[in-house]
């Protein structure tokens, strides 16, 4: 017999959704750049030491994983080839932001990072995105717009600028959350956040100001939780289809977590290319299509 909500027992440890039903996996569209340039040779967040260097080699080999693990999952990857000189290039998810067909360009906080953005609007423009829009104010996409069903969540407080928020509301028509990072180690929103579908997510509380996690306890009343050790390895760096999560391997407590609520993690080792403060979420951007009206 199937419970109404009123009948639901009260002691549940978990949320109705999960009570009613599998969680649904929807397949996704990512796009992706092969580490081939990867390295550490300056230091622009408090996660890169040029003085101890990055395997490429491993990074790539990292990658080429988590790439399988999201073709093993149905999703499609699409590659833009990598430039040499630019060897955070592999952190797809910078590039842009796309919803609904359209995508809102990106404009880096560091020269080092500079000549990605023009790439990176390139490759869309030429791949099914020709509505790109060139920002007029400092934005890292998708490292710092994060895309639910109703509204974008978007950070700041290290490389984002809050008019970068209102410039890409009023260019995609969705609204847009205002949250601010005050942790130098999460120095961009999906580096302590991801989304999880039916408009929920999972966070870390300490990479945010008290009144961003005011607001997210208001928006997430059933959010997930993430602990500080979980956070520090960027286990909050994921990327969930709604029913897996490809998510740091090292966040083992956030993934029992996850799995208690219904999700499915896909552990990937990422710690060469988290040697620059990046995870599975930093490595991909989600090229999202138009929405036709039903």
């Amino acid at each position: 017999m199937t419970l109404s909500p009123a009948m639901e027992p009260a002691s549940s440890p978990l949320p109705r959704s999960v009570r009613r039903g599998a969680r649904v996996a929807r397949p996704r569209h990512f796009l992706m750049c092969r580490p081939e340039h990867f390295a550490v040779t300056y230091s622009i967040n408090p996660w890169m030491d040029p003085a101890a260097g990055a395997d490429t080699a491993r990074a790539v080999a990292q990658w080429e994983a988590l790439r399988a693990a999201y073709l093993s999952l149905g999703h499609r990857v699409s590659l833009i080839d990598p430039i040499e000189g630019l060897p955070d290039m592999v952190f797809a998810a910078n590039g842009a932001l796309v919803a609904d067909g359209r995508a809102y360009g990106a404009r880096f906080a560091h020269p080092q990072r500079a000549a990605e953005a023009p790439a990176y609007a390139a490759w869309l423009r030429a791949n099914g995105f020709p509505d790109v829009r060139e920002p007029a104010h400092t934005n890292e996409g998708e490292g710092d717009f994060l895309v639910l069903d109703r509204l974008i969540l978007a950070g700041t407080g290290f490389r984002t600028e809050v008019a970068a928020h209102q410039e890409a509301q009023e260019y995609l028509g969705v609204p847009v959350v205002t949250l601010r990072l005050v942790d130098p180690r999460f120095y961009h929103l999906d580096t302590a956040l991801f989304p999880l579908g039916d408009d929920n997510v999972a966070y870390y509380p300490g990479a945010f100001s008290p009144g961003s996690r005011a607001v997210l306890e208001r928006l997430f009343p059933d959010a997930i939780i993430a602990d500080e050790r979980d956070a520090a390895v960027l286990g909050l760096n994921a990327v969930c289809d709604g029913r897996n999560v490809v998510i740091n391997a090292e966040a083992t407590g956030l993934i029992a977590t996850l799995r208690r609520h219904g999700y499915e993690p896909v552990p990937v080792d990422m710690s060469e290319l988290r040697k620059s403060g990046g995870g599975p979420k930093c490595c991909t951007l989600e090229l999202r299509p138009r929405q036709v009206p039903a």
